[in-house]
């Protein structure tokens, strides 16, 4: 794991926070992602709009790799690191391995759909020919507390 996306994971982690903030606010599930090159420059940040953009695949993580890749001019993202505060899931796990982007830093476990250890892990699918780096529980009490509040309210 690169030492400056560890050493800096909360401070990451935090614009993703900020993202999801911005999708609760929207009435959308609270989720956010932010895109980071290695040398710890953003790239690319999102919150998840399925609603507001009548699109079942615009994930948080979808939409950072698809503003990466027109920014960067290239489908292929290496060398990248996604934070997000949630765990991804099986689509959004599988837009990251095909971006080929480094690494996953993630707050809170999804056990409905989570994609990189609850439900399933994507590195241990056969077959795939890119494996990602993973690091889990950056804020996680901050990623999981907007997700409940949010839920508990539409109740």
């Amino acid at each position: 794991m690169a030492e400056f996306q560890v050493k800096h994971a909360e401070h990451f982690m935090k614009e993703a926070l900020g993202q999801a903030l911005r999708a609760y606010k929207k009435g959308e599930v609270p989720v956010g992602a932010v895109l980071v090159s290695n040398n710890g420059e953003i790239i690319s940040s999102a919150h998840n709009c399925p609603i507001s953009m009548d699109d079942p695949t615009a994930h948080a993580e979808i939409l950072a790799l698809r503003k990466a890749a027109q920014r960067t001019g290239n489908y292929r993202l290496p060398g990248t690191w996604l934070f997000a505060t949630l765990e991804p899931c099986i689509m959004c796990a599988g837009a990251l391995v095909w971006s080929r982007v480094r690494g996953v830093i993630f707050g809170a476990r999804d056990s409905k759909s989570g994609a990189f250890g609850s439900v399933l892990n994507i590195n241990d699918v056969p077959g795939l020919n890119h494996r990602l780096e993973i690091m889990e529980g950056i804020l996680a009490d901050e990623c999981s507390g907007i997700l409940k509040d949010f839920f508990r309210r539409r109740r």
